[in-house]
């Protein structure tokens, strides 16, 4: 399934840096790189094995344009199955251009975004979960998020899907092979062989969809909003959360007039942080605005850090907050615990189970948000590398396999007709092709490669 065109982008990013490197991939990358470089050896690239780099020059139009090396990946044995040549500059971005022009001169077109890895996908170099997995490594911003990614990418997820799939294959084969040729000595199919191959399909895909969310949070972070009170110690938390002086600290009551925002790593969550105004009724109208758009982010947020102060009293305030927490994921934060304690701890208690015990002024009790959160968030008990779901279009084809596997069930459990569990069975099959690659249509291998760079 390759295509006709070499093609050929920039492969590191923009800007200045150590070494710039340029990708050209097709069945004319091998000629097309010997037309721009120069082997201090005067050895063409053609006569290069693969795997085997060379030190020389790239020229353009007469001219020596900049040191270079050139590596060579010989088909099918190259990321995009493809001959594919590397050639690495100095990384200058006028230097990076150049060469990029001179190779497209010499015959390439311009890489479209994500094409190299698009056709190490139609070159079956890897499946549709793999190869979205490769901008997930590339956008992680946590180990946990990286390692997932990588997991993905060597096949994790991919091979509990192809187990699911061969399974309720190798059943809807034998249904339609005994329902086909009632001749032939084929053994009957009983209701506890499929309820048997359809609850162990059921057990996996379910348990995809249960780390869904909890792979989304180390992926892609919560929004998460800090609110309470005013002075009750929100700026301060901020700071010690961040570890920067992110948000003003003062003892002003209203200091925090708009939402200060940052994103932090707080153990494998990514909370995309939303540090308030204090919430209290006010005349103040500049204040005002910031405490509406305090409660606006906090009915949309996912996660809910409620600060209370331990030296005060519960007031109306912190009692709306209370309120305002049954409606969302929420950590109950007790700061000040250096201070004589006045709070009605009780009366948290009562309506949010997740307490942590903080002063974050000495910059203490960070572990304990830390333990708080990963247990929202599920992560706890996260293992990545047993395959996690990376995007809605993956969730959206487990959950409709899902589905169709129940139905499966439920026509054998009704006494419904073979005929009938077979198709559920073959529209489960069907979402799972799609979410490998292996049936799916060019709308969605596109949309997939949309959102990459050029030059991957």
């Amino acid at each position: 399934m390759k295509t006709n065109s070499t093609i050929a982008a920039i492969s590191t990013a923009q800007g200045e840096g150590g070494i710039g490197v340029i990708r050209v991939s097709g069945d004319g990358a091998i000629e097309i790189a010997d037309k721009v470089f120069k082997n201090i050896n005067n050895k063409k690239i053609k006569d290069m094995k693969g795997y085997t780099a060379a030190f020389g020059s790239i020229v353009f139009e007469g001219e020596k344009l900049d040191e270079a090396v050139a590596l060579v990946f010989r088909a099918p044995h190259s990321y995009t199955g493809e001959d594919v040549v590397e050639l690495s500059c100095h990384g200058g971005m006028y230097i990076t251009k150049q060469v990029l022009r001179a190779v497209l001169e010499a015959g390439a077109v311009p890489a479209e975004a994500g094409e190299f890895t698009k056709r190490a996908f139609l070159n079956g170099k890897l499946d549709l979960t793999e190869a979205e997995a490769v901008i997930d490594i590339i956008s992680a911003k946590s180990k946990s998020a990286a390692r997932s990614a990588i997991c993905v990418k060597e096949g994790a997820l991919r091979k509990k899907i192809t187990e699911v799939k061969d399974d309720l294959l190798s059943l809807t084969a034998h249904l339609s092979a005994w329902a086909d040729y009632p001749e032939e000595d084929i053994a009957e199919v009983s209701d506890e062989d499929i309820l048997v191959t359809c609850e162990r399909a059921e057990f996996t895909l379910k348990r995809l969809l249960d780390t869904y969310d909890s792979g989304q949070a180390v992926k892609q972070g919560i929004d998460t909003v800090i609110a309470g009170r005013p002075n009750v110690g929100k700026s301060t938390l901020m700071n010690l959360l961040s570890g920067t002086e992110k948000s003003i600290v003062t003892d002003i009551p209203g200091t925090t007039r708009d939402v200060v925002e940052d994103t932090v790593l707080v153990g494998d969550v990514i909370l995309r942080l939303s540090d308030t105004a204090g919430l209290r009724d006010t005349d103040d109208a500049v204040e005002k605005i910031g405490v509406d758009r305090a409660r606006k982010k906090l009915s949309q947020c996912g996660l809910l850090l409620a600060v209370f102060d331990n030296s005060r009293e519960l007031d109306s305030d912190d009692l709306e907050l209370i309120e305002m927490s049954r409606e969302v994921p929420t950590v109950a934060i007790i700061n000040k615990t250096d201070l004589q304690a006045k709070l009605d701890i009780n009366k948290i208690k009562s309506k949010i189970s997740n307490i942590v015990y903080v002063s974050a002024a000495k910059g203490e009790g960070r572990e304990d948000i830390i333990n708080a959160v990963e247990k929202i968030a599920g992560t706890q008990n996260l293992n990545p590398s047993e395959g996690i779901l990376s995007n809605e279009r993956q969730r959206s084809n487990v959950y409709n396999a899902l589905n169709s596997v129940r139905e499966a069930k439920a026509a054998v459990e009704t006494g419904m007709t073979f005929d009938a569990v077979t198709v559920s069975l073959e529209d489960a099959i069907s979402e799972l092709l799609e979410m490998t690659g292996e049936k799916t249509s060019d709308e969605v291998i596109d949309r997939v490669f949309h959102n990459f760079c050029v030059g991957k």
